[in-house]
Parts: structure tokens; sequence; C-alpha cells
């Protein structure tokens, strides 16, 4: 006679549960994680800033333009060592914060740099053109309210005379300056620009530049609110977890039904006997022979 092995459900009932738990306080380990992560933000190096002087994102062919890598931090006295990056190359043999040259046509493309405290800066496009006149200005993007200048520029810094700033093909403005201030701007200052003058007898016409004013900047008490909602968000998380972990917890702990305890004893009980006596059938033996004898 054979008895099948007797499966140990209790254990694999706790071990489910414990699997189930853990996997709950991961849960809950990692959403934790992630509302710290939002709150203190990262450790990271600040990053570098490249900042162009004079500062057109143009330029005209043999003009002089400086690059300035700038940290998040006042630098003092102490000049951290800067390397310089031209379309994710290294530019050898500079090493100084500041960095002036007269540009050549090699030189159109992605300026980078990064310092010993900082991480490697974004990007910074400066275009450089061979012409004799060019429409100069900081960005091709604005904000609404922003103020930025417009600067007709010729080769070499010539003289220039009669000089007419265009916005969409129309004459705008009418001036010996090369510049054009622009206050306040708004979404009608988005367009095509170019400008004329005259370069000694001739008359020149720059390419022209498309810019874009776009609305204003989020203030300071949105970015607050929209910060503020989500690391609420991420609490309530954070304690609807918990309450179910302490829940989960809690209902595993409740006493166990006394009938299904006794009836758990009860076959405990009976399974030890039946496997008692099928170790030990001598012993079965014993007890029948003299009830045999006393029969005859």
């Amino acid at each position: 006679m054979r008895i099948l092995p007797f499966l140990p459900l209790a254990m694999e009932s706790n071990w489910a549960n414990y699997k189930h738990l853990q996997t709950l306080s991961q849960m809950l380990l990692w959403t934790a994680v992630l509302a710290l992560a939002l709150v203190a933000g990262t450790h990271d190096l600040p990053k570098a800033v490249v900042k162009l002087e004079p500062p057109w994102i143009q330029v005209l062919k043999e003009d002089n333009v400086t690059l300035k890598c700038e940290g998040a931090h006042d630098l003092g006295n102490y000049s951290y060592s800067t390397q310089w990056f031209h379309n994710g190359s290294r530019i050898s043999g500079q090493d100084q914060s500041s960095y002036r040259f007269k540009v050549t046509m090699n030189d159109s493309g992605e300026y980078q740099c990064q310092m010993d405290q900082t991480s490697l800066s974004g990007p910074v496009y400066l275009g450089v053109t061979s012409d004799w006149l060019l429409l100069q200005t900081s960005q091709l993007v604005f904000q609404e309210g922003e103020t930025f200048t417009l600067k007709c520029h010729s080769w070499k810094s010539q003289a220039l005379n009669k000089i007419t700033f265009f916005q969409n093909g129309n004459p705008m403005r009418f001036s010996n300056n090369n510049s054009w201030l622009i206050s306040k701007a708004n979404h009608t200052h988005s367009g095509d620009y170019y400008c004329k003058a005259f370069l000694g007898k001739n008359l020149h016409t720059s390419k022209s530049v498309t810019l874009t004013v776009r609305g204003p900047k989020p203030s300071n008490s949105s970015l607050t609110l929209t910060v503020v909602a989500a690391v609420t968000g991420i609490a309530v998380a954070v304690i609807v977890i918990i309450l179910i972990v302490l829940a989960y917890r809690k209902q595993k702990q409740a006493p166990a039904n006394p009938i299904d305890d006794e009836e758990a004893a009860k076959t405990e009980a009976e399974n030890t006997i039946t496997y008692s006596l099928l170790k030990h059938p001598e012993a079965v033996d014993e007890d029948t022979e003299p009830d045999y004898q006393n029969h005859l």
C-alpha cells in the first residue's frame, strides 16, 4: 500500500503571501524614490553655458567673435580649465573660458564647452556668411514682452547709408542707424526680416531672416503649482500603497477559523498514525497473534 506524500499547503500559502508582500514593498520603495527625485532633484553637475560676444548668431566672414564659457557660480580669481567643442569635435589648444577668433567659412556650426565643475553645455549655433550685407539677430525665437535688436551689418563693418529695415516685404524703418530696437515684442513682430543699405554708391540687400514671437513664458507661480500637484499625487499614491500593505498584513495575521484548525489537526493526526503503522507493521502482527491462539 502506498500513501501520497502530504502536501505542506500552509508553507506554500505563506511563501505566496511573502512574495506578494515583497512585490508591494518594492512598489512602495520605487514610489518613494520617485517622490524624492522630484522633490529634491538630482545632484548632477550644473551645465555650462556658451555665450556669444557680440550676441549675434550670424556673422560675416572675417568678423571677430568671442565665445565665453560660463558655469553656475562665479569663478572669482580662479580660472577653471575649459574644453571647447565645434560640431562635436574637441578644439585643440583652447583651454580658457574665453575663446576669441576671426571667423572663416569653416567656422559655421555648433559650439559647446565644459569646465572642471560643470557638465557639457548645450549647443550654440554660429552661422558664417560671405556677403556684403547681413541682418543680424541674437536668436530666432523670442517670447512676448521681450526686447530684441536687429542689426544691418556690412562686411568689414564698412559705413552704411540710407538703411531700410523690412518686415514681410514692407519697409518698417528708415535710418542711418544700422540698429533697430524692438521693445515689448508680440505676435505681430513674427515674420521675415531683411535690410537694404547703400555701401558707397551701391545699394545692397541682405538675405531674409525668419523670426518668431511666441506666447509669454509660464510664470513661476504656475510652475510651482505644477510641482506641488505632482508631489501631492505621488504622496497620495504612497499613502494608498502603505494602507494596502498594512491591511494585507493585518488580514494574514488574523486568527484562523477554529473549525479549520480542528480539522487540520485531525487530518495531521490521522496521517501520523497511518505513517507509523506503515513504518512498523510488525507491531500489528504482535498484537493480533495472541487473539488467534486463544481462538483455537
